[in-house]
Parts: C-alpha cells; sequence; structure tokens
C-alpha cells in the first residue's frame, strides 16, 4: 500500500542491457537468462525488457556496458536483431545467450560475441516463427500436460 515508502533495492555491476523475444517474457526462462547473466558477468543491474511491458526500452542500449542477445532455437526475432544491430553501431560488448531443446531439457548456452549459424528473422518470418513455436509447446501442453502430464521441461 505505501510501496513508495519503500527503498529501492540497489543494483551493483555493470550496466547489461537484455534483448529477449517478446514471448519469453514473465517466464521460468526469463528467470533463469537473469540468473545466468548474474552469474556469468557478476552484474545485477540487467535492464530486463518485460519490466516494462511492450514499451521500447532501445533508447537505453548506447549506455549499456554489455547487450545480452537471446537466440531461441537458433534464431534471432527481428525485435532482437534490430537491438542487436544498434548495440553494435554503439560499440557495447556483445554476448548470446542460445536456447535450445534437447530431449526433454532446456539447454543455455553463453557466448561472446554472436556466434555464426545463427538466423536472423524478418518481421513476417518472426511472426510465422512466434506462430509455429507457441502452437508445438501449446500443442503438447494439451495432449499429454493435461492427460498425464508432460514431462517436458517448459518455457
Amino acid at each position: 500500500m505505501l510501496g513508495f515508502l519503500r527503498r529501492k533495492k540497489e543494483k551493483h555491476g555493470s550496466f547489461v542491457y537484455l534483448s529477449e523475444p517478446t514471448f519469453l517474457y514473465h517466464t521460468r526462462t526469463e528467470k533463469a537468462i537473469v540468473e545466468i547473466i548474474h552469474e556469468k558477468l557478476g552484474s545485477e543491474n540487467i535492464l530486463v525488457p518485460s519490466d516494462y511491458g511492450l514499451r521500447s526500452t532501445s533508447h537505453r542500449i548506447p549506455e549499456a556496458e554489455y547487450f545480452v542477445a537471446v537466440a531461441v532455437l537458433g534464431k534471432f526475432t527481428s525485435l532482437v536483431s534490430r537491438e542487436l544491430k544498434i548495440a553494435e553501431e554503439n560499440g557495447v560488448e556483445v554476448y548470446t545467450l542460445e536456447i535450445a531443446r534437447e530431449g526433454d531439457e532446456l539447454v543455455y548456452v553463453f557466448a561472446e560475441g554472436v556466434p555464426e549459424g545463427i538466423e536472423h528473422l524478418s518481421d513476417g518470418e518472426t511472426m510465422a516463427f512466434m506462430k509455429s513455436f507457441l502452437n508445438e509447446e501449446f500443442k503438447d501442453f494439451l495432449t499429454h500436460g493435461l492427460l498425464v502430464g508432460s514431462h517436458k521441461r517448459s518455457w
């Protein structure tokens, strides 16, 4: 109720800008991403875009010391690609966090720079990728999750 009287938690470390697809906002995967960044870069000062809703935060990229781009299944969405370009133009140190599914588990690979082989999607390709990705995950939940329980690690 009196939230304005609460002291804001101090954030320590270098400023890290996280760029992730919107379909990962407020998920377990997003929490895992923030923990990995904290562990690898030693910073609590991370701009998590889901904290700002769908408002653009790309104007903060030039002030960042590190930029972490999230690639899902070897693809950068159009939003992540645009923000990555801004980071490279401003000389921000870039890292990539690739997320893939290996069997029933999610695998996270943290790398410096942008590894070869990651696909940069256009706006149209991003929409098609999101639809197929979300349909596949939802279909698995309906067929297995409700009936017998899914052992797949959810996003």
